[in-house]
């Protein structure tokens, strides 16, 4: 008769626990904050983003331990995709005043890009989706997500040259003073 045999998981896939999750959370709190804050340019809405995602990691679907930290942001993700649903909207621009958040004026470009591109441009330069990703979650063509990268691209080097001038000038306005 065949001998069971047993087999334990290791550490490495082991099923990431609540206290796992609470753990990424608590340390990586103000990076989920700000992809919240990115994606739904409200920072109410952020802070509701966050605070779900909290709910769904710990009492969702098991989770890889090495997976832990990708699912916790991907659950800001998909509850920022219910609440403003990007691909619904017609260039909605974004009432966030950066200042007011206290957010430096390159991430503040970001919060005035149209919601589609803001959440393309989250989703697939700064967290690294594929465009096939991207266009599963926001439920739209890859098309339209190649379109709004592109033009959410073009935007922010716009702003970018806009900054840069703008720190330019007080630079050289510094330089005269001194």
């Amino acid at each position: 008769m065949p001998q069971a045999t047993k087999v334990s998981l290791n550490a490495s896939t082991a099923y990431a626990t609540s206290d796992d999750f609470h753990h990424i959370f608590s340390e990586e709190m103000n990076g989920l904050y700000l992809l919240g804050l990115l994606l739904t340019a409200d920072a109410g809405k952020a802070e509701r983003c966050f605070v779900a995602g909290i709910g769904d990691s710990v009492g969702g679907n098991p989770v890889f331990r090495e997976w832990a930290r990708s699912w916790a942001r991907r659950t800001i993700i998909q509850h920022a995709i219910r609440m403003i649903e990007p691909s619904q909207q017609k260039l909605t621009i974004a009432n966030a005043d950066p200042l007011e958040l206290g957010i430096e004026p390159r991430l503040g470009a970001i919060l005035k890009l149209d919601a589609l591109e803001r959440f393309v441009f989250v989703m697939s330069v700064l967290e690294g989706y594929s465009d096939q990703d991207c266009s599963v979650l926001l439920g739209c063509s890859r098309q339209t997500v190649v379109k709004a990268r592109t033009r959410a691209l073009e935007h922010l080097a716009t702003a970018d040259q806009i900054v840069a001038m703008h720190e330019e000038g007080l630079h050289s306005t510094y330089t005269l003073v001194s």
